[in-house]
């Protein structure tokens, strides 16, 4: 992760390499803990608890809440919200390490930070939508499903990078 000085670009990881890190470490999960990776678990838990403070009728009174709520355990105490920290402060120490903590958009010279951070923003809430119906992240539906040979696991990976590369075609001026 070093810096090239000559045209103020970052060099990252090769994506290969890190695939290769994140099959071993999915395994090394199954192999300590039984279960796979996942994050969309963490944000559900986080969303249960914050109506759960705000309007506690509500959440006791919803049929979606009320499955999570109880009153010997928090929502927040599972390892799902455990690994989503570790996630956070383990890229900010990375970030910190290489030198790359500051705020910026990277975009393409084609459009504007404003249009990116829209662009963001509408795809994060359509992948966390997906999530929820899909009752698993990329993390948890495909690349823990896949770990375990589960046709669902291939069918979610195929799908995400099936509809992505449909997609790319659609938006890639936005980004090259």
């Amino acid at each position: 992760m070093k810096k090239n000085n000559q045209n103020k670009r970052h060099v990252y990881w090769n994506p290969y390499f890190g695939g290769f890190l994140l099959g071993i470490l999915i395994l090394f999960t199954f192999y300590i803990t039984g279960r796979g990776l996942g994050a969309s678990g963490a944000m559900k838990s986080g969303v249960v608890t914050i109506v759960d403070t705000v309007a506690p009728t509500h959440a006791e009174n919803s049929a979606y809440y009320s499955k999570f709520i109880s009153d010997e355990k928090s929502p927040m105490n599972t390892w799902l919200v455990f690994e989503a920290l570790g996630v956070l402060i383990g890229a900010f120490i990375s970030g910190g390490l290489a030198g790359r903590i500051s705020w910026r958009v990277q975009h393409s010279p084609k459009i504007t930070s404003k249009r990116r951070l829209a662009f963001a923003l509408g795809g994060g809430i359509l992948f966390g939508l997906g999530a929820q119906i899909a009752r698993g992240c990329t993390s948890g539906a495909a690349l823990s499903g896949m770990a375990v040979l589960s046709t669902g696991g291939f069918i979610t990976m195929l799908a995400i990078f099936g509809s992505a590369f449909a997609f790319a075609y659609f938006f890639r001026k936005n980004w090259i």
